[in-house]
């Protein structure tokens, strides 16, 4: 039996105890054979490590020694990580059963494409797209980061109008799902982007080799 691709879970944490309370059951419960998950922790100053530890102990904790931001604290935390995917996910979304599979099997059957995204909606009005991310992401001629379903702040209904495979500019880094031999040969998040813009820095880069 041919085994699926691995693929890590990279959650980065800064005191988000409460977060990881609250949503790290679903991703628990994500249905992929070959999966680990792996929390980041960026120096927190809660109890969010302690918290992992007494419940979560099949999970594996990076500790980095200061909060270095989402890309320098992805980056520390990558370079221990092995698998032939990463997922890295924010800590405050909850995430389906089967999220992983149908996008591991689009990546696999296309090696074109280094990067990807689930649909993204919103966790308080699920009828609706999440800002962060939506349905893809491009960005107009003068340099404005948009969404297939979120045009600056407006966010659209969901009534299926993105329920298919589509070339996209750039995935959200809420849930960013990325070759990491990719990954590692542009060597990860420019680290200038302390949060915000790195994922479209990385997709522009990965556009243009």
């Amino acid at each position: 039996m041919i085994q699926s691709p691995s693929v890590a879970i990279v959650i980065l944490n800064w005191n988000g105890k409460d977060f990881l309370e609250k949503f790290l059951p679903s991703v628990m419960a994500s249905d992929y054979e070959n999966l680990s998950v792996i929390v980041a922790d960026n120096a927190s100053t809660d109890d969010s490590v302690l918290f992992l530890q007494k419940n979560y102990p099949q999970i594996k904790i990076i500790i980095n020694p200061a909060n270095e931001g989402f890309s320098k604290g992805y980056n520390s935390a990558l370079k221990k990580v092995k698998a032939d995917y990463y997922v890295l996910l924010n800590s405050d979304v909850e995430v389906t059963k089967g999220w992983i599979k149908p996008v591991i099997s689009l990546m696999e059957s296309d090696k074109n494409i280094a990067a990807c995204q689930p649909k993204i909606l919103s966790f308080t009005n699920k009828h609706q797209f999440e800002y962060a991310g939506a349905s893809g992401g491009w960005i107009d001629k003068l340099g404005y980061p948009f969404n297939r379903g979120r045009i600056f702040d407006f966010c659209e209904r969901d009534e299926g109008q993105y329920n298919d495979v589509s070339e996209i500019f750039w995935a959200t880094g809420a849930a960013f799902f990325v070759r990491s031999s990719v990954f590692n040969e542009l060597n990860g998040f420019d680290e200038y982007f302390f949060a915000h813009q790195e994922e479209i820095d990385l997709c522009w880069r990965m556009k243009r080799g």
